[in-house]
């Protein structure tokens, strides 16, 4: 099993990113999947969550800046952000919910003008 997260990188505060994470021997479907990032200094915390119905649920910190989405096709979760803060800025990784995968090397966000 392995995940790869990719999309980061460096953004102004207000602005826009997306994030990907591709997966091997697992499959989507069948699942929950989760984005959670780690800031230095902080535990690791989900921040979005996507179960196999395509129900979602989110941290309160990013709720209605923060959409998850799967297209279970290509085997891919994804994380559309919004109106980003500096306080986003963190190492994103994806993983079940909860969590029982090898995490990947994640994705670093950083918010900064």
């Amino acid at each position: 099993v392995q995940l790869v997260e990719s999309g980061g990188g460096l953004v102004q505060p207000g602005g826009s990113q997306r994030l990907s994470c591709a997966a091997s021997g697992v499959t989507f479907s069948n699942i929950a999947m989760g984005w959670y990032r780690q800031a230095p200094g902080k535990q690791r915390e989900l921040v979005a969550g996507i179960g196999s119905a395509g129900s979602t649920n989110y941290a309160d910190s990013v709720k209605g800046r923060f959409t998850i989405s799967t297209d279970n096709a290509k085997n891919t979760v994804y994380l559309q952000m919004n109106n980003l803060k500096p306080e986003d800025s963190a190492v994103y990784y994806c993983n079940t919910s909860p969590f029982f995968l090898p995490w990947g090397q994640g994705t670093q966000v950083t918010v900064s003008s």
